[in-house]
């Protein structure tokens, strides 16, 4: 299974990006998708999650009103649709594959494969 994020950018304040990420291999054992994002210094944080059949999705706070995540079966993508970004969005995105667990989570290590990021940077 292999993870390719794309759609990244500079983006002024208030401004919308969208992102994308394109599974590979067998996409059909997943149960979950999920964003997440690392910003200089931090730590990895949850951003959103949908899962892969039902389309059911969850969000972080932080993000909550702002962000859409939504996927296209046909086409093995999963988007990460970015309104009203501000400068604490700034991080590489990553998209991560949950082959485990059938609920939702948010955190990290309960993901089983993850992508190489894509950089978003929110200019004020």
């Amino acid at each position: 299974v292999q993870l390719q994020a794309s759609g990244g950018g500079l983006v002024q304040t208030g401004g919308s990006l969208r992102i994308s990420c394109v599974v590979s291999g067998h996409i059909s054992g997943a149960y979950n998708m999920g964003w997440f994002r690392q910003a200089p210094g931090k730590e990895r944080e949850f951003v959103a999650a949908i899962n892969w059949r039902f389309g059911s999705t969850h969000y972080a706070d932080s993000v909550k009103g702002r962000f859409t995540i939504s996927r296209d079966n046909a086409k093995n993508t999963v988007y990460l649709e970015m309104n009203s970004l501000k400068p604490e969005d700034t991080a590489v995105y990553l998209c991560a594959a949950d082959y485990s667990i059938a609920t939702i989570s948010e955190q990290s290590y309960e993901y089983d494969y993850w992508g190489q990021g894509t950089l978003v940077t929110v200019s004020s």
